[in-house]
């Protein structure tokens, strides 16, 4: 058994004739927020039942591992296999010796259930959250790269010019205002009637109505 776990630790799977195949998939490191630990990366087993040839490269690696020929090592697996399966159908754990055990539901489907200590895994390291208020950072403002910290004053100064801008064009409205009032009381005097049209309209006489029609 030993040469098997060898060949699955290195390829990371290994095809059981009859039942499927075994894999190792790599899990991630993970956070763990509640208890504030960064779990270590590691190993998980998954079993698919839907491929269970194993190729040609593995009899050759059983066969040299072994030092027995081809025909000898596939002769081995194949009667190893079945034997698994047998402790399946008979509704038993189908042991495989330092990894875990195959068994099958009420459907017949199979399943394995790995042993605690079929992978080693590492002890998980303290993960404490730490906010830096006043931490800078670089950010491109168009084609410049400035730092964070820099940003609220570079604000700043946008709403003081923006402002500015608005008082110099009140400005420049209220000295044009004044101009033309200057000059229409340097033209015409200071008299209400300056500020207004001083230009007389003509009345028209309309014609008289005969009401005695």
């Amino acid at each position: 058994m030993e040469v098997l776990n060898h060949y699955l630790f290195q390829h990371r799977f290994i095809s059981i004739p009859g039942m499927g195949t075994l894999y190792m998939d790599r899990v991630p490191a993970r956070t763990d927020f509640v208890n504030r630990q960064l779990l270590a990366p590691g190993f998980a087993f998954r079993f698919d039942k839907y491929f269970d040839a194993p190729d040609k490269e593995f009899f050759t690696y059983l066969s040299s591992r072994m030092q027995l020929p081809d025909f000898e090592a596939i002769r081995w697996y194949n009667e190893y296999a079945y034997g698994l399966r047998a402790k399946i159908r008979a509704r038993e754990h189908a042991v495989w010796e330092g990894l875990g055990s195959f068994h099958a539901d009420d459907n017949g489907d199979v399943f394995f259930e790995a042993f605690p200590q079929a992978l080693p895994s590492k002890k998980p390291v303290p993960a404490v959250r730490v906010i830096r208020a006043q931490a800078g950072h670089a950010v491109l403002v168009g084609d410049q790269e400035r730092s964070s910290n820099e940003m609220p004053e570079l604000l700043e100064e946008s709403v003081h010019v923006e402002k500015a801008s608005w008082w110099t064009w009140a400005i420049i409205i209220a000295a044009v205002a004044a101009c033309i009032c200057f000059y229409q009381f340097y033209r015409y005097g200071f008299r209400l009637s300056s500020t207004g049209n001083s230009q007389s309209v003509p009345a028209v006489q309309m014609p008289a109505t005969n009401t005695n029609k």
